[in-house]
């Protein structure tokens, strides 16, 4: 059996998921009311992230500490999006889902320590994955602001967690692309 590696797409649609989650924090921050435009994407993502992320954690041929480190995380990610996509869809407070997010955060925060303490990402990539779990920790922990009142004070924290978004973002696009070429160049 061949293996197939699919982390370079998994970690561009994270990266494309993190600005579905940028997007809804800054239309939040601007007072806008309807996310419907978001639906779709989030859902569609959320999908991908979900099954994408059930198969590497269950069935991906590296060892443990990868499945744990790559496929647990976008498991997760896809469970949120999914939980908001339909939240959004039937009018729902999706601020709740925020709280999870923190608890994930601490997941994140952990998997970066981990990636640090025990060099599970060494090489020219390691700055790059190690600032992307920072930031999706930070991002994640972060999150609980949106309980916060957009107007004011409260304004300045979603255009924050904005920014730990997209810098999550670009983050995730830069490893996708960068491993897609690198995989082009590997013996077939």
């Amino acid at each position: 059996m061949a293996f197939i590696d699919s982390l370079s797409v998994m970690l561009l649609v994270t990266g494309f998921s993190a600005v579905i989650l940028a997007l809804f924090v800054y239309l939040s921050a601007r007072g806008k009311k309807d996310m419907s435009m978001l639906i779709v994407p989030g859902f569609i993502f959320g999908v991908f992230d979900l099954v994408s992320g059930f198969i590497m954690s269950f069935t991906w041929p590296l060892p443990g500490a990868y499945n744990m480190l790559f496929g647990d995380p976008i498991l997760v990610l896809g469970l949120l999006l999914i939980a908001g996509s339909y939240m959004i869809y039937k009018k729902m407070d999706v601020r709740v889902l925020s709280i999870f997010a923190f608890f994930f955060g601490i997941y994140l925060a952990m998997s970066a320590a981990g990636m640090a303490n025990f060099n599970l990402e060494t090489g020219s990539h390691f700055l790059a994955s190690f600032g992307f779990y920072v930031a999706a920790s930070l991002s994640a922990l972060f999150s609980p602001v949106v309980y916060l009142n957009a107007k004011n004070s409260g304004k300045y924290a979603y255009y924050l967690l904005f920014i730990l978004l997209v810098i999550t973002a670009f983050a995730a696009l830069f490893l996708g692309y960068t491993s897609i070429y690198e995989h082009l160049q590997s013996p077939p």
